[in-house]
This record gives C-alpha cells, structure tokens and sequence, in this order.
C-alpha cells in the first residue's frame, strides 16, 4: 500500500452519556440513559453499562426504562457536550488540519501529510485516544485505513475505547468475512434484497460480477461492490472556517420519515438562532444539510429577503427546504443540520415601516424570554415544539 492514504475516524464512545458519567461520579459504572421521560421521550444516548440490557439511541424511553428499571436518567446538557466537542475536534486538528466533523462526537482525518511529524497511523491513532483521555475524561475509538469507508469501519470493530487499524496488504481479504449489514447504505429495508440475492458477506458482493449485481440489485449496488473490495476515493472535506453558525445531528439509525427529520430541525433551528442572537449577528442565509444513509451529503440553500435572527422564520424556511428536497425523491439519511450565514446586525439594510408588526415584535419577545431561560437553565429547557408532547 506504499503511497497510499492514512484516514482515522476517530468516535467518542457513548458520547452524551459518557459525558454524564464524567460530570457525576455516582452514575459511572451504572447504567445511564439521556433524554426526557415526559410524553414521547426518546433515548438520546444509552451507555455501555445500559447497552448490556439492550437500551438504545432512538429507542422511547418508556421502553428504555422497562427493560431497565434502574437506569438513571439524564437530561441533555447540549452546551455541554458542544464544549466537549469543539475541545475534541482541537486535539484531532493536532494532527492534521484536514479534519471532516460528521457530527459532535466523530470526524475523519486525513494524516497523509503528517506521517513524517506523527509517525504511521495507528502512532496518531494512540495519540488522538492518549490526548483524549487525558484532556477530556473520555474515551474514543479510532479506526485506520487507506480511506473514509475502511477507516469507518475499523473504528466500529473495537468498540469502546479501541483502535483498529486494516492490514497493509490483502486489504480485499481482511472486508471478506464481514457481514454484508455492515456497508453503507445496507438497512433494514434493503438487507433482503442482499440475502435474497445469496449475498450475506462482503466476499459474496466481491464474487458477483458488476454486470450481475446491477441486474440484480440496481446501479447503486455497483457502489456498493466497489467499497467491498475498499476502494473509495473520496476525499476529506474540512468545513473550512466561515462566517456562519449552525447544528446538526446525527441519528442514531438511519431516518426513513421524513418527518422525524423535520422535527429534528425544530432544536437545530432555535439552537443556531440562539448562538446567532448571542453573537449580535443576523442570518442572510439558511441552508439544510443531509447527509444520507450513504453518506452523499446533501445542501440546500435559500438567501432571505431581508436578515433575520428570529426562530419561526428560520425554522419555517428550514423546513421548506427539507421538504422540498424530500418530494423530488426522499431517501434514508443519518444526519440533518441548519446553517446560517452571518452578517452584523449593524451592516443589514434597514426595512422602513410606518406600522411594527404585532407578530414580529411578539416573536422577538418570545425569543428574548426563551434564551434567557436557556441562559439561567441551559439549552433545551425551553423551545418550539415540533408537536404537543402529552405530560410535558
């Protein structure tokens, strides 16, 4: 592989519920679920001690605590956890400055240029969990490879606190014996169609032929066949820094409602107004990005009449973008975020009016009170509701 590429994806191993059990001794070692108990609660993380009595992300809560009566319950703590992250993303841009944030707690790097400062990969590999462990309390996985499929993989097969890293040569062999759920874009919805067609294993997807797999199970699949063998040519792709603020999420499994999504923007939404707010900035620009089951990212755009920092506005041309994208032809996806580009408030052009618009002034006012409550209480106490939420 001489002349190849070093990508690490390095993950943060349970990552909200990890970072309970760090700020509170008396949760390590128990079993510790985050997110809300009242109405339609769902599992935002589940540690490991969790896990063990198959506790999941996504899953409701009232089930989480059925098959675990004595999990402790955690309410997000979303300042916390950015804090956590950015700090992250600093020790990963250490190594390299080509890091690509997927989400809060994972990221791929490329390392290619930083061999002959940091030595091989798995060397960065052992400094990015050394580093982390010693500066944030927490543990990561890092998996290393010659590119952004692989990498991924190898970081999921030593779960939690491993390194993995693929051999150097017979890289087709070591993907052989993996089961075929295990490559992007494999779900629920399609794994039948892969066993039905005999195939169960990355080798049985490397044994067919082009032709045969596109006759059977459609142009994607040829994608597909290609990453079984490791090939992917993709390259990382830093958001290099811009004038903008913006969330985003990562879903636990893969989203095939459209409308769990959208409910999704409701807290990116308010949480990028609230830092646009804070900042004294206002947003000239929304963009939506999706990521989809495969890993394709998604944008789409829209620039504003005239510059906003208010939440309903956001959220409203938020969703119209989602949508919009969603009726030419929606697939599965993984990740949702909002984006806004910045300007001072101070350079926006100003809107004369003789009458202040009763509705306009009462959405400021409902979105001064919502982040002083924020402020006082932290993120996520207070928001716009994507539905009713019974007993809340």
């Amino acid at each position: 592989m001489e002349g190849s590429r070093t990508i690490l994806h390095a993950d943060l191993d349970a990552f909200f519920a990890s970072v309970e059990q760090l700020d509170d001794a008396s949760l390590r070692g128990r079993p510790v679920l985050v997110g809300g108990r009242a109405g339609r609660g769902v599992v935002a993380a589940a540690s490991y001690e969790a896990r063990a009595f198959g506790c999941r992300s996504a899953m409701p809560m009232s089930r989480a605590l059925a098959l675990c009566p004595h999990a402790c319950v955690a309410r997000p703590r979303f300042a916390r956890y950015a804090e956590l992250s950015d700090r992250f993303m600093s020790i990963l841009g250490r190594y390299s400055p080509l890091v690509e944030a997927l989400s809060v707690d994972e990221a791929f790097i490329d390392a290619t240029g930083s061999r002959l400062l940091h030595g091989n990969g798995e060397d960065i590999a052992r400094g990015i969990r050394a580093a982390t462990h010693a500066e944030l309390g927490l543990t990561a996985s890092v998996g290393v490879g010659p590119n952004k499929f692989v990498a991924k993989l190898a970081s999921d097969m030593r779960k939690p606190d491993g390194l993995t890293a693929c051999p150097a040569d017979g890289l087709a062999e070591w993907l052989s014996p993996l089961g075929i759920e295990r490559m992007w874009g494999v779900g629920p919805r399609t794994l039948p169609q892969f066993t039905a067609a005999g195939i169960r294993t990355f080798g049985d997807l490397q044994r067919m032929p082009e032709d045969a797999v596109r006759r059977v199970l459609g142009d994607h699949a040829v994608a597909m066949r290609e990453r079984a063998f490791g090939r992917d040519d993709r390259p990382v792709e830093p958001e290099h820094e811009r004038k903008g603020v913006g969330h985003e999420t990562t879903f636990p499994e893969d989203v095939h409602d459209p409308e769990e999504a959208v409910a999704a923007l409701h807290g990116l939404a308010e949480g990028a107004c609230r830092r646009l707010r804070e900042s004294g900035g206002l947003a000239r620009c929304v963009t939506v990005k999706i990521r989809s089951a495969a890993f394709e990212t998604i944008t789409r755009s829209r620039t504003l009449e005239m510059p906003t920092d208010g939440t309903l506005e956001v959220l409203r041309v938020a969703k119209d973008l989602f949508r919009a994208w969603a009726a030419q032809g929606f697939e599965p996806l993984r990740l949702v975020g909002v984006r806004l580009d910045r300007i001072d408030a101070a350079e926006a052009p100003v809107q004369a009016s003789l009458f202040p618009d009763a509705n306009a002034e009462r959405e400021r006012t409902l979105d001064r009170v919502a982040d002083a409550i924020s402020r006082k209480h932290g993120p996520g106490t207070i928001g716009r509701g994507a539905r009713p939420r019974p007993g809340a």
